[in-house]
């Protein structure tokens, strides 16, 4: 998939059709002193919704399948939504760059809650106990609510951190502590929001573990790197050939060498599952899912984007339950 990125001279300039509209938007019903709270992705939107419930206003910029984040367009509305925010929740990492532009252009000074950075992987988290991890990641986030620069794609870095219960258990205390400033009055409602999260965050981990008892070391070949948070918790090897997994993400052509060695291992029959990305394809990615269904190989669709209908613990847990059922097959 092509990368964009959005320049903060395009969404100066369109400054004066978001104030020319201020008159007709949607925005203006939520001028009534309730917290405002911007997600890049509905995703997060939902974290967010289930530890706040009704007490916050909360509003997701990317919501649609047909919507890329690495690639997302900003428009003059989504510039007005951030500047009325009075937190924001992204996920880091290069993944949603366009928030930080819409944090500069708009000037706005809202708290900033960056998921990636409560990851384990994270670059600057590594070398720490868990705890010193936590702090770290807590005190960065803080560091950074003014700061937008530096959140380009990070080489070596996995960005799609959702996939990661252990991280999304952070994110949402992070959340949770954050409501708490903001709307004191709730704290009984983010308390009990969160308590209730972080039991569905227990009930996809011990999910996780019951893969990797049954599945321990089963090798797995995934299109792009999305889902591998998810799989390396469940136990499974993922054998994919970095240099095609990259290529995909980045809407680049894999290379012939690597679509043959790609292909190879797929037949060799050593492979227990497919996963691709639902959101994205192309050729190589066809030529891998008709490779694998020629040889018996399951394969199973995660997507970017939260599915209408789902919340973002029925969403993982059908996403556990169909890597098992295709582990099983």
């Amino acid at each position: 998939m092509a990368r964009k990125t959005l320049t903060i001279s395009a969404l100066l300039g369109a400054t004066a059709l978001v104030l020319a509209g201020c008159a007709s938007t949607p925005s203006d019903a939520t001028d009534d002193g309730t917290v405002q709270v911007v997600a890049s992705t509905n995703v997060y939107g939902d974290i967010v919704r289930a530890i706040a419930g009704d007490a916050v206003d909360i509003t997701s910029i990317v919501t649609s399948s047909s919507q890329d984040p690495h690639s997302y367009e900003a428009s003059a509305s989504d510039q007005l939504t951030i500047s009325r925010a009075d937190l924001i929740v992204e996920n880091g990492g290069g993944y949603d760059s366009f928030i930080d532009g819409l944090i500069e252009a708009s000037g706005s000074e809202a708290h900033v809650i960056t998921a990636a950075e409560y990851s384990h992987d994270w670059p600057e988290n590594e070398g720490h106990d868990h705890a010193d991890e936590d702090a770290d990641a807590t005190a960065e986030a803080d560091d950074h609510d003014h700061d937008h620069a530096g959140h380009d794609h990070i080489e070596g870095f996995n960005e799609h951190v959702w996939y990661d219960p252990h991280t999304i258990e952070h994110v949402a205390e992070a959340i949770a502590e954050e409501l708490t400033e903001l709307v004191p009055d709730e704290a009984a409602t983010f308390e009990s929001g969160l308590s209730a999260f972080v039991d569905g965050i227990g009930d996809l981990e011990s999910s996780l573990a019951d893969v990797a008892a049954a599945h321990e070391g089963d090798r797995i070949f995934v299109t792009e790197p999305v889902p591998l948070y998810l799989t390396a918790a469940g136990g499974l090897e993922n054998v994919t050939p970095e240099s095609f997994s990259e290529a995909v993400e980045e809407g680049q052509d894999v290379p012939p060498a690597t679509l043959l060695e790609a292909t190879t291992l797929l037949q060799a029959g050593d492979v227990r599952a497919v996963i691709v990305n639902a959101q994205t394809g192309g050729a190589e990615t066809t030529q891998v899912i008709q490779t694998a269904e020629a040889a018996g190989i399951p394969v199973i669709e995660f997507s970017e984007i939260l599915p209408e209908g789902e919340t973002y613990l029925t969403w993982m847990a059908k996403n556990v339950d169909e890597l098992t059922g295709a582990l099983a097959g």
